[in-house]
């Protein structure tokens, strides 16, 4: 973990990058062009800032940040681009399967490397016709034998699409099929038959380098095999996706607070019938009220994750989907909101909102799309739930159990209470056999899971009763009243339109009584309006 002084200097380097590299005029013009603007990156990485050497553990020369502080300046650096925060983001995903399942030699030879020379580094996994089904690998890996029989290397032909850096990386990790299964290779640039493909025009993120890879007979010798053992490439992939879906989360937060506070600068500006937007309820109240409140809840979310991957814990899929899902898809609707907010300004490329929004639809799609992490939550969540007989949820309930009314935890609590009486009659209700049951479930789950940090961070002892105190227990009441809703309604969909369900479920659906739920809720929305717009 770095110290406090080394972690403000890297966000006093950002900030000094944004104001001499980066202006507003420099971004959309990268943007518009859709060039990779390699000479920032290299400079980026060089030897006078070493931005990438945040994401390297300290005994390999990085400086060995914690998933809190890497979560935080990724956040910072995709607020400023998201395109230059993608490439960074694929130099840590690359070097990762290294990092967590190289040998010492791999780890010793290639992070130093990366950490020294700077070098841009390629994820390859994806394929043209596999996307997010790693199963479906394509790309083989041929033993080669010495004249004794015995491995050498691997001959490997396949296909890579959407390949960050692709076109760029003096490193790639390649991921392939071995006669033992799927494994990850080390191949660098210029190895022969390593064909990076053009440039992709994109939608959003636009300087950021995305191209196809074609390997036609690439020899790798087999001590660049990671870990030096077939077969383990996915569980190495699995090792780290509550690490890397993390970071995507903080991309989501990243497009939607900036979206944000150039919504709030405009509303304290622009008047309309007399008045600032910001004076008006229909404005404060649809198009920035929610967006904060769910941005500040995907926060408390992504900062308890990333505490927890700090602490030593390591089996945190479901909770790095949980986040990349929940925060990516509400930046990517506060992005939206932003075009709405400034009206025919947003729709004007100048003013930069449009471009955020381009931007942030990336992210509901790469590292998993939002339908492959619903699945991850409600396949896993329902399974850890049946295995402990409903002990996941209660032990998550009593975590709340001791928070005060005003912080919002006793209603999180009675909502998890009914999702877990639920889950545990799922199987006979037939909600397994039904995908659109299953990303119901997946919606409840994720709420409030999210709506308990948002909760806990209120209503923590040491939360100071300031102004900003208030605010954020104002915006815990809002989010448990929203995970509340979220749960009554897809159990009301679940039951109603599936099997005959249970009287006692029924009962308990009822015992939730949402016109208690609401009550408060206008004043806890003004509240959080002056905050914003103060």
């Amino acid at each position: 973990m770095m110290d406090n002084e080394m972690f403000s200097i890297v966000l006093d380097t950002l900030k000094k990058i944004e104001r001499e590299k980066l202006s507003l005029e420099t971004r959309l013009e990268m943007d518009e062009k859709g060039d990779f603007p390699e000479e920032l990156i290299r400079f980026m990485l060089g030897p006078d800032i070493g931005l990438h050497l945040i994401f390297i553990p300290a005994e390999y020369g990085g400086l060995g940040a914690s998933a809190l502080q890497i979560a935080q300046i990724s956040e910072e650096m995709a607020k400023i681009d998201m395109a230059i925060a993608t490439s960074f983001l694929a130099i840590c995903l690359g070097m990762d399967p290294i990092r967590v399942g190289g040998t010492e030699e791999q780890k010793e030879k290639y992070i130093r490397r990366i950490a020294d020379e700077g070098l841009i580094v390629g994820y390859g996994v994806t394929e043209p016709e596999a996307g997010s089904n790693v199963q479906a690998l394509k790309t083989k890996a041929e033993r080669v034998l010495d004249e004794k029989g015995r491995i050498k290397g691997y001959r490997i032909n396949g296909q890579k699409q959407f390949i960050t850096n692709g076109g760029v990386a003096d490193l790639y990790t390649i991921l392939a099929d071995t006669p033992e299964g799927p494994s990850f290779f080390i191949i660098e640039k210029g190895t022969k038959g390593l064909l990076p493909g053009k440039h992709e025009d994109k939608h959003g993120i636009r300087a950021s380098n995305t191209a196809p890879i074609t390997l036609e007979d690439v020899y790798v010798p087999a001590e660049n095999l990671v870990g030096g053992v077939e077969g383990i490439g996915l569980k190495q992939a699995n090792r780290v996706f509550g690490y890397t879906r993390l970071m995507v989360a903080t991309f989501g937060l990243a497009a939607g607070m900036s979206s944000l506070e150039k919504v709030i600068a405009y509303a304290k500006e622009r008047v309309q019938f007399g008045t600032t937007l910001a004076e008006k309820q229909g404005y404060t109240h649809k198009l920035l009220v929610p967006n904060a409140v769910r941005l500040e809840a995907a926060r408390a979310y992504t900062e308890e994750v990333a505490e927890r991957i700090d602490s030593g814990e390591e089996d945190l899929q479901v909770e790095g989907s949980i986040a990349k899902y929940f925060a990516t898809e509400v930046g990517d609707a506060t992005a939206n909101d932003g075009i709405q907010a400034l009206g025919g300004y947003g729709y004007i490329r100048e003013y930069e909102v449009e471009k955020i929004k381009r931007d942030a639809k990336i992210a509901t799609i790469f590292e998993g799309t939002s339908e492959i992490q619903q699945s991850i939550i409600s396949i896993f969540r329902l399974r850890e739930t049946i295995r402990s007989k409903g002990g996941f949820y209660s032990s998550m309930s009593d975590e709340l159990s001791g928070l005060p009314e005003q912080s919002g935890g006793p209603m999180v609590e009675k909502a998890i209470w009914l999702l877990n009486e639920l889950l545990l009659v799922a199987r006979k209700l037939k909600v397994t056999k039904s995908q659109y049951f299953m990303f119901l479930l997946a919606d409840m789950m994720t709420w409030v899971e999210v709506a308990k940090a948002a909760c806990i961070k209120a209503g923590s002892e040491n939360r100071e009763k300031t102004d900003s105190g208030e605010f954020m227990l104002a915006v815990a009441r809002l989010f448990a009243r929203e995970a509340v809703e979220k749960v009554y309604i897809n159990t009301l969909k679940i039951l109603k339109a599936g099997q005959e369900a249970p009287d006692d479920l029924t009962e308990k659906l009822n015992s939730l009584t949402l016109n208690k739920v609401f009550e408060g809720a206008l004043t806890d929305m003004d509240l959080v309006a002056r905050e914003l717009t103060k």
